[in-house]
């Protein structure tokens, strides 16, 4: 199935229904008065999300979807049905806005959350709420409101923990085959990840974490060029990023290091946020040189990219050294947790101490 993260699609609840003017006519019953019940309630559209689903692609044949009518209010104070609700299963990760004004409504980041995105309109009232003791005989109703019709916006990104981003070619696909079930195309030449990719990597028992392979991205992608600009956004939700950088380009004239510097500038270009956030250097395919002129090779890179955070090298084809990277990734991902947990917790001891004795 085609990956389709961006989609407008159009939501409309059902209008209440018409309350009615109705007296009680009984052979035996003089002055029998109103009766006239109120109309129903129309139903409403939610977005539920489902963890079954991972693209948007379902929306590029149906893009209209419209809650049930209340029905009308009858005599004998008989209700008019309430319409039913319409439910939209979303994936998990969708972001929810309205296509008209940009207003962010909301987020569905759990399985089987959901969100109201167009209320349905509420009943009119009939005759019965009229009668007074100087209006017996009320010919009043009240029609039923309006529902909420809208267009909205709705993007997909994804959940992951970790992101994985480099230029095309550096060996992203073949990491994330090695260290999770994920099997990703993979080929000797760019661009064979045109859509982004999730595996679930295990380092134990109940231990794991989901990685992002990110398309490969190109200079000028934070202005669109590439394919990179597409899936940016998707590292957004990701806590750590993992910058693979293929150390031994098969053309000499590509300088690993020019490379490394460009995919930073881009992120700053598209997130000041995301630049900032924490990233792991994973120099690929390290297989390639002999093993003696290895480290003087890393050292120079290192040297030129002035880098001082963690770096690991790895051959992702032969899976050197990617279980140790997988096992250094949840421990940090846990020391993470950990100190959300901390800041949480120190939140809420300054909110008490705030609001002061009860």
């Amino acid at each position: 199935m085609k990956f389709v993260d961006e989609v407008t699609i159009r939501v409309e609840g059902g209008d209440g229904g018409d309350g009615c003017a109705s007296f009680r006519r009984e052979k035996y019953i003089p002055r029998g008065g109103p009766d006239g019940g109120d109309g129903g309630h129309g139903g409403s559209v939610w977005l539920r999300a489902d963890e079954g689903l991972n693209t948007l692609a379902d929306f590029r044949h149906e893009r209209k979807f419209t809650a049930q009518r209340g029905e009308n209010g009858m005599g004998k104070q008989r209700y008019g049905k309430s319409g039913q609700d319409r439910e939209i299963a979303v994936p998990v990760g969708t972001l929810v806005s309205d296509a008209d004004t940009g207003e962010l409504i909301g987020e569905l980041l759990e399985h089987g959350q959901r969100l109201l995105v167009a209320r349905g309109g509420k009943g009119g009232l009939g005759n019965v709420h009229f009668k007074s003791s100087t209006n017996r005989a009320p010919r009043q109703y009240t029609s039923g409101s309006q529902a909420d019709r809208r267009n909205l916006h709705l993007e997909l990104r994804l959940l992951a923990d970790v992101g994985l981003l480099g230029m095309p070619n550096a060996g992203k696909s073949t990491l994330i085959r090695a260290i999770s079930s994920a099997r990703p195309r993979v080929a000797d030449y760019p661009f064979t990840t045109l859509y982004p990719n999730l595996g679930v990597v295990s380092v134990g028992a109940a231990r794991s974490f989901v990685v992002a392979d990110i398309p490969g991205l190109i200079e000028g992608a934070a202005e669109g060029a590439g394919l990179g600009i597409q899936f940016l956004k998707h590292l957004g939700r990701t806590r750590l990023i993992l910058h693979v950088i293929d150390a031994v380009p098969l053309d000499p004239a590509q300088d690993p290091v020019d490379d490394a510097r460009k995919i930073v500038a881009e992120l700053g270009r598209y997130s000041e946020s995301l630049a900032a956030r924490e990233r792991w250097l994973v120099l690929n395919k390290l297989d390639l040189l002999p093993e003696e002129g290895r480290d003087a090779h890393v050292n120079d890179l290192l040297q030129r990219l002035q880098w001082d955070g963690p770096v690991y090298r790895i051959s992702a084809l032969s899976g050197d050294g990617t279980r140790q990277l997988a096992r250094d990734v949840m421990n940090r991902l846990e020391v993470m947790d950990e100190e959300a947990r901390e800041a949480r917790e120190r939140a809420r001891r300054e909110q008490r101490r705030e609001e002061g004795p009860e």
